[in-house]
């Protein structure tokens, strides 16, 4: 059979971009498929921990060449204005994806990948090789991975698990220009979700919020839902009220998903937030996604050089690898956002943050790894 590829991406956000990027660089041809057109923006909390910092010099990419802001600070309000403020164990950088996935594209098609344009709407695989069919193409390929996102109709084809159960969750995010410091992350709560703000180049502020659908529904729009729940941590009001928006509308996604997912399915590997979502409060999803997009590349690269004889053994070391490195992060993830989202138990761990504030940098490493090495 003639292969398309060896290896076929299906999707170009952090982390399929930055798989082809590590295999492309040590020669490896990678065929990606992205239905956007770069560079365009997504709703996201545009702050990167330093842990992949290392990484990302090794595969060549000068982020400061994208004029980062550079954030070492992180603040945590609850809705009755309790604020508590620490440094970052590792700190971190701010950029948007608007900067960031364009200059991952270029880096990638310098690097040898061809990128195409389509929408995957089907991937099926027969003796041993895959049949990826897309909008207007079919392609075959020894190894599939999806990178597509959070969710995507190709997970119904798929028949993954955690596309049949409905989700309460809806992000809103959009850019300001506002008075905030620009070594700072914050996370200010309020009834029904959280909000993350942080600066990212051009001096831009980035405002990404989650709020549970039950909650929001109860208003008629964005604005009403701001004014009337937003508004209630004095914190947030005073930003949101002097910033002024530099979209058009906010961009909006629903139906995020934070249970388990299958990090292979139907053989097809899964990297990013395809394979699984960490709460934005903890604002660790960028640093995960690019994270196990090296693990796939490392373990590729193994199969690719027969050091790894066999499919099934690159998928169970995939899964082990990814589980040991991610699953801890994800269950405190979750823990924690549980713990936030009651108003009680909110405001008992802000007490306890206040009395003892040394716990607060403690909490964010169990959400955070240690640097990557190469």
């Amino acid at each position: 059979m003639k292969l398309d590829a060896n290896v076929l991406i299906i999707g170009g956000g952090l982390a399929g971009l930055t798989c082809a990027i590590h295999l492309g660089k040590l020669g490896h041809k990678v065929l990606l498929i992205e239905k956007n057109q770069y560079p365009h923006h997504k709703v996201c909390g545009e702050y990167i921990s330093n842990e992949v910092m290392h990484y990302l010099k090794w595969l060549e990419l000068d982020i400061e060449l994208l004029k980062p802001t550079h954030i070492t600070k992180f603040q945590l309000t609850t809705i009755n204005g309790k604020s508590i403020n620490a440094q970052l164990p590792l700190g971190g950088f701010g950029i948007s994806r608007y900067a960031f996935d364009e200059f991952l594209f270029q880096k990638a098609k310098q690097n040898g990948c061809t990128i195409i344009n389509d929408t995957v709407v089907d991937v099926k695989y027969k003796a041993d090789f895959f049949d990826v069919s897309t909008l207007t193409q079919h392609y075959t390929a020894k190894i599939v991975l999806g990178a597509y996102g959070k969710r995507a109709t190709l997970d119904h084809k798929l028949n993954r698990s955690f596309i049949n159960h409905k989700s309460n969750w809806l992000a809103i995010k959009a850019h300001y220009k506002g008075q905030f410091p620009s070594d700072l992350v914050a996370l200010h709560n309020f009834k029904g979700g959280y909000c993350g703000i942080s600066k990212v180049e051009n001096d831009t502020l980035n405002i990404c919020y989650l709020v549970s659908y039950e909650t929001f529904k109860k208003h008629k729009d964005i604005t009403t839902h701001r004014e009337n729940i937003l508004f209630q941590n004095i914190h947030l009001k005073e930003i949101l009220v002097n910033s002024t928006i530099q979209f058009e509308a906010p961009l909006t996604i629903s139906q995020i998903a934070f249970e388990n997912k299958e990090q292979v399915k139907n053989h097809v590997i899964m990297i990013g937030d395809t394979a699984g979502l960490i709460h934005p409060l903890c604002g660790n999803g960028m640093s995960m996604a690019i994270h196990s997009a090296k693990i796939a590349a490392t373990l590729l690269l193994s199969y690719l050089n027969n050091e790894i004889t066999t499919r099934a053994a690159l998928e169970q070391q995939y899964i082990r690898v990814w589980k040991k490195t991610f699953s801890n992060r994800l269950f405190f993830g979750r823990l924690l956002a549980s713990i936030l989202k009651n108003e009680k138990l909110g405001d008992l761990l802000m007490k306890g943050l206040i009395k003892f504030p040394s716990l607060l940098p403690i909490i964010i490493k169990k959400t955070h790894g240690k640097p990557l090495t190469n």
